[in-house]
């Protein structure tokens, strides 16, 4: 690190240290380190009420007849994600637009979706969880293709993000994957982005995290040259802080997201597809997008396709 650096890094922490305090509490045991941008959900006012289906039954999953007898769904998301999936420490509420999504699924399915335990698991975990029962489905950034596919199912996709590049603004060096050549990068271990830059960019000092809040914790203390993950994710952490991080290039690849779902149950499958494309039609998607991603400044794309896959 050079002279220059280190005053401006100390300046940057100290200004964001107030807002940060409450984040690292429960990063401590990942990293322990200052830098995450502090959490901002988005204003309940601003998001839809979903109707729930009293009437619904779907008595050919296992896994809703499981829910329905508990009483609640047990969904799997990510905890430190700016508008898409984020949990506030202190009140342990989570928001963004993954966690619209799965109360959207909740109440189609006739779940209160106030009733929702979320879960937080890691990107290299999901595939387990989803097998072993830990939680009935997952919405959390989750990358449909063919590999994953062999091992659990996939309702949607119901968007379609792009891989891309985090820096600090005072970069000027890299943007696109194509400088990244001997740099320092982080990423999710188990990720679809971490993968990818493991496999088309060997010379790429590649650096794995069970999240992506300890990725931006070591981007802003110089610890790493960039961050690579979804466009989605990377835009709601500069959102948080402009003045010290910035997305660069254009997305290198197609990342639609999925619901994950146990690979048997097609009956839940299939109901979540429709569900999806019940809330495209009537506005729900939109409005739960304005007033969660949107607020990064990210112009929403129309969702993709729904793909209904036959059983295998």
């Amino acid at each position: 690190m050079n002279s220059g650096r280190a005053p401006r890094t100390r300046r940057t922490l100290t200004a964001l240290l107030p807002l940060l305090l409450a984040l690292l509490a429960p990063l401590a045991a990942g990293c322990g380190k200052p830098g995450s941008p502090p959490v901002k959900g988005p204003r309940a006012d601003a998001l839809p009420h979903y109707r729930v289906d009293t009437a619904f039954r779907l008595p050919g999953s296992p896994t809703w007849t499981m829910a329905k007898r508990r009483g609640y769904l047990i969904v799997g998301a990510k905890e430190d994600q700016p508008y898409m999936g984020e949990k506030d420490p202190a009140t342990g509420v989570y928001s963004g637009f993954d966690i619209e999504i799965a109360k959207m699924m909740s109440a189609s399915l006739g779940f209160d979706p106030k009733t929702i335990r979320f879960r937080t698991i890691a990107s290299a975990n999901r595939e387990t969880a989803l097998q072993n029962g830990q939680i009935d489905y997952y919405v959390g950034t989750y990358t449909i293709n063919e590999n994953r596919k062999k091992l659990v199912g996939f309702a949607g996709p119901y968007y379609m993000a792009g891989q891309s590049l985090l820096v600090r603004t005072d970069e000027h060096n890299i943007h696109g994957p194509q400088d990244l050549n001997g740099k320092r990068v982080c990423s999710a271990s188990g990720s679809t982005p971490y993968q990818r830059i493991q496999r088309d960019y060997p010379h790429v000092q590649l650096v794995g995290y069970d999240t992506y809040s300890v990725c931006v914790d070591n981007l802003l203390t110089f610890q790493v040259d960039a961050v690579t993950t979804d466009d989605t994710i990377l835009q709601g952490y500069a959102a948080k802080v402009p003045g010290e991080l910035k997305v660069v290039g254009k997305p290198f690849s197609k990342e639609p997201y999925g619901i994950g779902v146990p690979r048997s149950d097609n009956a839940l499958r299939l109901a979540l597809d429709d569900a999806l494309a019940v809330n495209e039609k009537n506005g729900n998607w939109q409005k739960a997008y304005n007033a969660t991603l949107g607020l990064s400044g990210r112009r929403a794309t129309p969702p993709p396709p729904i793909d209904r896959y036959p059983a295998s």
